[in-house]
């Protein structure tokens, strides 16, 4: 583990193809930039509500959400929701009523709610590893708050339309034995060619940053020597490894 650090790799403890997260030794990145990208709109009103906006435009790319109020977004998103398990619903033949299941009581969700629980459970190991990759917190949230995983869950309603509640109703059709493990393999199979982690990783710095030139992962990132900073109150950030003691005046005795 001492090499792994060193040497500037990372390692995160993960299910098969990251559909469980377990825990992480460093980040991928030398630079706390994305990080503190992250806290400084988190801890801004206007800029968190704007980058919330972003995560429901994202999910509604026709219609215009500029103005819309976190009241109305989470209406728009839970309407959107209803409509998608009925559809899917419909398409699959499986008898829906609604999203119910109990945290501490899996078997007793009915089959589609479980299989929605377990891949869902997949999908968050898969972002939570990428986001602490990425260096960034998983409990600094835009629309979730309050939780260790908030920001995981932001980033995972980006895709569940797309990804975990067409595998679970799917599942729900099928008879097998195990339903948790069976929506778990679905979603590491759909993990395998690499592309999802690419376009989480692609949205979460669209999100957090304007500066596509940045580099915050990946093997270019330690190409460059570290670089450590002095905040100043003044709004720079100033050099370190300076003795700045030596340039200040004595006081007259």
């Amino acid at each position: 583990m001492m090499l792994l650090a060193e040497s500037g790799s990372t390692a995160v403890w993960v299910g098969e193809h990251g559909v469980r997260y377990y825990a992480h030794g460093r980040t991928l990145t030398n630079s706390s930039r994305l990080l503190e990208q992250q806290a400084a709109l988190v801890s801004n009103r206007t800029s968190r509500l704007r980058v919330a906006r972003q995560m429901y435009a994202m999910r509604f790319p026709d219609d215009d959400t500029h103005a819309l109020t976190m009241q109305q977004l989470r209406g728009k998103e839970g309407a959107r929701v209803r409509r998608l398990y009925r559809l899917h619903a419909e398409r699959t033949g499986v008898a829906w009523q609604r999203r119910d299941y109990d945290t501490d009581d899996f078997a007793s969700g009915t089959p589609v709610n479980q299989a929605l629980s377990a891949a869902n459970t997949s999908l968050y190991g898969v972002i939570h590893a990428v986001i602490v990759a990425l260096g960034c917190a998983p409990g600094l949230g835009f629309v979730h708050t309050g939780h260790i995983k908030s920001f995981v869950y932001d980033i995972a309603d980006l895709y569940k339309a797309d990804l975990t509640i067409p595998i679970a109703f799917d599942i729900a059709t099928r008879d097998v034995a195990d339903i948790g493990a069976e929506a778990r393999r679905t979603v590491r199979d759909h993990m395998k060619d690499g592309a999802f982690l690419e376009t989480c990783v692609r949205d979460i710095k669209t999100l957090l940053t304007t500066n596509d030139d940045a580099i915050e992962y990946g093997p270019d990132a330690f190409d460059n020597p570290d670089v450590v900073m002095l905040w100043d109150y003044n709004g720079r950030n100033v050099a370190g490894g300076t003795a700045y003691g030596d340039d200040i005046p004595e006081e007259p005795e």
